[in-house]
């Protein structure tokens, strides 16, 4: 059976999936896309519709990619005022029973309009950039480290952290699961065969991070999105709560979507990123990736941190990058080159937020470095030391906010190519209206701080 080229996995014939439905007793089968904002959409119908979601796709209005956070639909140049439909098309690669929903199964699809692939597709931008690898032989390697935050529910309505003591990063056991959840979680993700390896608690109460094995790039990007959309789920069946924003309300700390990314010789298989000969054991191919990243950093912001809270993760101390640079196993700069080397050879991009659209974080991080290993650009001086505090080399700086950096991507005419005119206007136009929505609202900060004493 035939591995499919950008997720790895098998792909199914109608008849594996039917035999599959049959041995497990399915009766629904969830079709479901990644938007811009990196939700998860879909529909749920009887598994009679296997065939015509393979063949001829489902239709879906295709402003569900123009809905903002409050339901608004953004006008678009590149889509039609008429709200026509497109297709999702279902990728047979991506069939799965899911142990959480009775007599259900659920196969991820590709957006179409017109016969031809949605430009806007977050999905389609992470599989032509794959394309691009491809063509100069290289096959992106991906794992994410992704953090979040989970909330008991009270009788008022009200949320308070899962566990709520200090001190408890890497504790395990009850006190840190008391209901068992985060045992649900990765036990269920393991019989969907994510690639996912170990779950820990994080350094602030409430806070948890799961770490996946390396897989193809659209498939790491797949179970991080799925991650993300079923946890929620999973926590609704036990009365909790789960957010994947920046920095919750309150929380003391922000949670972060580390990506590390190698790449194999696509016909041999071996990783590139590893070169004995060199002092560090880095090849050319890694480090001039490093300096594309570094030139587009700026560029690449608004995918990475794609909301307005997503800047206030960008602290001193935080774990999280201020200045742009990169170093051996150093957790202060924006890249890091963990020691292991060999086959295990890769870099770390550290500056993601959790609430990043997995596709269009992993895809525009491919289009960075791969100017710089189309143009061999060479990277900065590797940083020894803590980029917080050293002042020589904080030589530039993450914007700050995010207005300012999609200002830096609208400013990156390389980037914008790789993106797309399509995906790239209907991006920054959701954006757009979210910073401008923000303008207008008082926050709880403001109303304590300035209404007793102005």
């Amino acid at each position: 059976m035939a591995k499919d080229k950008y997720t790895g996995h098998e792909q199914l014939t109608i008849a594996d999936m039917k035999k599959m439905i049959e041995e497990n007793g399915i009766e629904m089968i969830r079709l479901e896309y990644t938007d811009i904002l990196g939700i998860n959409r879909g529909k749920l119908m009887p598994v009679s519709m296997l065939e015509e979601i393979i063949h001829e796709g489902i239709a879906f209005c295709i402003a569900s990619l123009q809905m903002s956070y409050d339901n608004d639909i953004v006008p678009s140049r590149f889509i039609s005022e008429t709200c026509e439909d497109m297709k999702i098309i279902g990728d047979p690669s991506t069939f799965t029973l899911l142990p959480h929903c009775e007599q259900t199964a659920m196969i991820l699809g590709d957006l179409y309009f017109g016969g031809a692939p949605v430009e806007q597709s977050p999905r389609g931008f992470l599989k032509k950039m794959v394309e691009a690898y491809h063509a100069i032989g290289l096959d992106p390697i991906a794992a994410s480290e992704l953090e979040f935050y989970v909330y008991n529910k009270t009788t008022d309505g009200s949320i308070v952290p899962y566990t709520n003591q200090p001190a408890t990063c890497y504790t395990v056991n009850k006190r840190i699961d008391p209901k068992r959840f985060l045992y649900q979680m990765t036990n269920t993700f393991s019989k969907m065969g994510f690639n996912v390896l170990y779950m820990n608690h994080e350094y602030y109460p409430g806070q948890f991070e799961y770490n996946w094995r390396h897989a193809n790039a659209v498939r790491a990007a797949d179970e991080n999105a799925l991650f993300k959309s079923m946890s929620k789920d999973i926590a609704e069946l036990n009365d909790l709560m789960v957010t994947f924003m920046a920095k919750p309300k309150e929380a003391p700390g922000g949670s972060g979507c580390h990506f590390h990314v190698s790449f194999n010789d696509l016909e041999t298989g071996e990783n590139v990123c590893y070169d004995p000969e060199k002092p560090d054991g880095i090849s050319d191919t890694l480090k001039h990736f490093i300096g594309g990243l570094c030139k587009h950093a700026l560029g690449i912001t608004p995918f990475l941190s794609p909301t307005i809270n997503c800047y206030k993760r960008y602290q001193p101390d935080s774990f999280a990058p201020i200045f742009i640079g990169w170093g051996y196993d150093n957790r202060t700069t924006y890249i890091r080159v963990p020691n292991e080397r060999g086959k295990a050879t890769r870099m770390e991009i550290r500056a993601a937020s959790a609430a990043s659209n997995p596709y269009l974080a992993m895809a525009s991080i491919l289009a960075a470095g791969l100017d710089g290993i189309m143009n061999k650009i060479e990277p900065p001086e590797v940083v020894t030391t803590d980029l917080y505090r050293d002042i020589s080399r904080q030589t530039q700086a993450l914007p700050t906010t995010l207005s300012s950096s999609l200002d830096a991507l609208e400013a990156d005419d390389i980037l914008l190519d790789s993106v797309g005119k399509e995906l790239t206007d209907l991006f920054v136009k959701l954006k757009r209206k979210e910073a401008t929505e923000y303008k207008k609202f008082v926050t709880d900060w403001e109303w304590m701080t300035y209404s007793y004493h102005v």
